[in-house]
């Protein structure tokens, strides 16, 4: 079996869950009936660096929050892919507007709504604290929690791998 930095030097892009993944999962409900998140300001950087040197980055979320939607746009990122229930719809999108192969993507997702996309894809990963039969499908599994710099971490080793960090 191909090991998990090998299968690195193929990935041409990234595609990341919001809640659990970007975020912690936490939400502050607003008394306007709106909804908060944090976002770790290194996986922003690592984010931004990536579109910058050309890698495609996309999100698939069952969110649809519009201020996630910015703090992205600003990021470089608009492949964004908001209120999605079936995501391997979303993710034949992408893969087929990009001409990227399955194997060229790393997926990173978090619980068992990512669990057919990351099936399909060559680098599937999550953060530590993701679900079990997340963890179970996954060759990797960063030692950093969702929101903690998870992104930040497997985007770097990508980069690194490849000399773009």
């Amino acid at each position: 079996m191909e090991n998990f930095k090998t299968k690195l030097t193929r990935t041409k892009a990234f595609i990341f869950d919001i809640d659990g993944v970007l975020t912690d999962g936490s939400v502050i409900l607003m008394p306007d009936g709106g909804q908060m998140r944090a976002m770790n300001i290194k996986d922003g950087y690592a984010m931004q660096l990536a579109v910058k040197k050309g890698y495609k980055i996309a999100i698939i979320s069952g969110g649809k929050n519009e201020m996630t939607r910015s703090r992205l746009n600003g990021l470089g990122i608009y492949d964004l892919y908001l209120g999605i229930d079936n995501k391997v719809d979303a993710f034949d999108e992408f893969i087929l507007t990009y001409n990227i192969q399955p194997d060229e993507v790393l997926y990173m997702g978090d619980d068992i709504p990512d669990y057919d996309v990351m099936k399909r894809v060559g680098v599937p990963t999550c953060p530590n604290d993701a679900a079990q039969e997340i963890k179970d499908i996954c060759i990797y599994v960063s030692d950093r929690v969702g929101g903690k710099g998870c992104v930040r971490d497997v985007i770097e080793q990508v980069m690194r791998v490849q000399g773009n960090w």
